[in-house]
């Protein structure tokens, strides 16, 4: 086989390879270059931009320093304020302190007043159930009392007699002694003067008239008086205790007719009342009479 002069043998290539500089070195500085370039480049830029951070960083300083001093400033101003108000709460507080302290006062005094008051409320409401059981229980007892006065009188009035008076009239009811004088008193049908009229020359006022004893026997319970009115005198003789001795008085002639009743007949005196109608003089009760004129005697 023939080999063509233009190709190099193995032996020529050999020779030529070690005979320069080695390829992959020359690469090798070729890339070093560029990565210097590159690296060069990239401190430039890094050094730009800090230059231009750190810039910043001062004028950012400065604003910051600017609004620092601002705000000490401020806060100077803050304080002094601070300080002035401080001095208004503490006066404020204080006063709040006495308002407190007296408003606490109030209160207590309030509720003492409402103890107190509750107390005596309590204490008038005992007193007045106290007192409303009283009054009913003497309402009760009243009730009972005229209830009682009302059985009286009706026992009364069917002890009681009625009798034919000296002058025929019929008479209401009669008393026999002080008792039933007082139960017809409390019936209220007549005007009742009880009287105890002695012997005497001086004639005894009873109610609108007068009375002159003039004779008396105890024994037979028997007695003569006269009777002064209308500026006559009337005699009654004989008379019994428990008769009923009956007079007219002017213009009474149509009316209830005047009676003394006598119901004690003693030694030298007569115990016994005048019962006068309603339409009469209310004359009081009996007193002593004056010496009277001397009537004139009728019949």
């Amino acid at each position: 086989m023939s080999i063509s002069p233009n190709v190099p043998s193995p032996q020529d290539s050999y020779h030529y390879e070690n005979s320069g500089t080695p390829r992959w070195i020359a690469v090798l500085f070729g890339v070093l270059i560029v990565a210097l370039a590159a690296m060069g480049l990239f401190g430039y830029t890094s050094q730009a931009r800090l230059s231009k951070q750190l810039a910043d960083a001062e004028e950012q300083n400065k604003a910051l320093a600017a609004q620092l001093a601002q705000a000490n400033s401020s806060l100077a101003d803050l304080k002094g304020h601070m300080e002035v108000t401080e001095q208004k709460v503490g006066i404020t507080q204080s006063e709040l302190a006495q308002a407190r302290s007296r408003a606490e006062a109030i209160r207590k005094e309030q509720v003492a007043a409402a103890t107190k008051l509750n107390s005596q409320l309590t204490e008038v409401q005992k007193n007045s159930e106290e007192k409303i059981g009283a009054v009913a229980t003497d309402l009760g007892g009243a009730k009972k009392d005229i209830e009682s006065t009302r059985n009286d009188l009706e026992a009364t009035k069917s002890k009681l007699e009625r009798a034919q008076g000296d002058m025929g009239v019929m008479s209401g009811l009669i008393a026999r002694n002080h008792d039933d004088l007082e139960d017809l008193k409390r019936r209220g049908d007549r005007n009742y003067y009880e009287f105890t009229v002695a012997k005497t020359k001086v004639p005894q006022r009873v109610g609108p008239v007068q009375l002159s004893l003039n004779k008396v026997d105890q024994k037979k319970s028997k007695y003569t008086m006269t009777v002064f009115v209308d500026d006559r005198s009337i005699e009654k003789r004989d008379k019994t205790a428990g008769e009923p001795v009956q007079f007219y008085v002017k213009g009474g002639r149509g009316a209830s007719p005047y009676e003394v009743v006598v119901f004690d007949v003693g030694k030298n005196q007569i115990t016994g009342y005048l019962s006068t109608p309603k339409d009469a003089g209310t004359g009081g009760a009996a007193t002593a009479a004056t010496p009277a004129a001397a009537p004139t005697t009728k019949p």
